[in-house]
């Protein structure tokens, strides 16, 4: 739920690689670009909740341009060899704040849908659920070194890319089912992390 990749090697970061490879010996450094990613995820969860096709449309695109610099970041620090803990748990919260931003939007966009004043509830319970799997993430990560708690990819995919059925779902109109899905799956997943990882909260 966006706080989870693993594999350095999906279709996603091999694609990212070939834009960010010129990068490495420039002055952009990966939390400059940590930075944009969340900046680019609060104006897709403000496009979001201004409830308008167009606005929806604009935010599908800017959400999707956030996620690619999501991947930017960790690969640039990777190709530059400037990892550090500070960058990554930058990256993290980066992350989980732009994926919880854009369900509340979503929601706060969709109250005068058919769900009316119910959506706004439903993305935040959603946007909830993610930060809660973040937390943690960064509670296991402190008793146990980067990367424990995160989850196995397969098949050139890991879990984060599941976010890329947001701004499908939008795009189709079923901005509706898909807050009421996030809300209870992310709440089941984040349950679900709590019971796998729940040696950490001790």
């Amino acid at each position: 739920m966006g706080v989870c990749t693993i594999s350095h090697n999906t279709w996603i970061h091999r694609f990212v690689t070939i834009g960010v490879r010129p990068l490495v010996n420039t002055r952009i450094t990966p939390n400059q670009i940590t930075t944009l990613r969340l900046a680019t995820g609060i104006g897709a969860a403000a496009s979001f909740a201004v409830g308008e096709e167009l606005w929806s449309m604009i935010g599908c695109g800017v959400f999707v341009v956030s996620m690619l610099l999501d991947r930017a970041d960790g690969i640039l620090a990777r190709l530059s060899d400037k990892t550090s803990p500070g960058g990554h748990k930058f990256d993290l919260v980066a992350d989980s704040l732009s994926n919880s931003l854009a369900f509340v939007g979503i929601g706060i966009g969709l109250h005068q849908s058919s769900l009316g004043e119910l959506a706004i509830p439903l993305g935040i319970v959603a946007g909830i659920a993610i930060t809660a799997v973040l937390w943690l993430v960064m509670r296991a990560e402190e008793q146990e070194g980067s990367r424990v708690a995160e989850l196995e990819g397969t098949v050139g995919f890991d879990p984060d890319d599941a976010m890329l059925a947001l701004p499908v779902a939008v795009l189709l109109g079923w901005g509706t089912e898909l807050i009421v899905a996030a809300a209870f799956g992310a709440s089941i997943f984040a349950v679900y992390f709590f019971f796998k990882f729940r040696r950490f909260l001790k």
